[in-house]
């Protein structure tokens, strides 16, 4: 199954930039999806539902949303000042998969109730299985049981069949 998009090709390995430190596999965040569709309308609704997590990204302009994964040089604003990948580059670990003292104060402030939850569900995964396995698992996981399509880390309904949805 392919993992992610190098210039409109699909490609199956994983891209290092989607790993995030704290467990949330970047490939399926809507921003990033949005990210590569080129779909500015659709970050800056975005901006709005998040404007009041991050009061800074709603005045912003579309093109100051745009990500290309946590460990890229492009992300998403409020993922600019995360804690979470800031301690394990301090650390100089991978991420909370190589964290002793997972889960932590950091993941239990962490800002999006969804991805709390899918912290707590993957990191023990990730140690588990690595790195590979883990972003594979995910990207699999995330797709509609009704009829297949593609879904997004938080999503509630299928955009294609509207089948409600709980994958996370």
């Amino acid at each position: 199954m392919p993992l992610w998009r190098r210039r409109g090709e699909l490609v199956s390995e994983v891209n290092p930039h989607h790993a995030a430190p704290c467990g949330l596999y970047c490939g399926v965040c809507k921003i990033h999806i949005a990210t590569l569709e080129g779909d500015l309308a659709y970050l800056r609704r975005l901006a709005r539902i998040y404007r009041r997590r991050f009061p800074q990204i709603s005045s912003l302009p579309s093109d100051q949303l745009l990500c290309d994964g946590c460990l890229s040089p492009r992300r998403f604003p409020s993922c600019e000042q995360c804690s979470i990948r800031e301690c394990a580059q301090q650390r100089g670990l991978q991420g909370c998969c190589a964290c002793a003292d997972f889960p932590c104060d950091l993941v239990d402030r962490f800002p999006m109730p969804v991805g709390r939850k899918v912290i707590l569900r993957a990191v023990p995964y990730w140690r588990e299985h690595g790195m590979q396995a883990w972003a594979i698992a995910e990207k699999r996981r995330y797709h509609c049981p009704e009829c297949g399509h593609a879904l997004f880390r938080g999503a509630r309904q299928c955009e294609r069949c509207g089948s409600a949805v709980n994958v996370d």
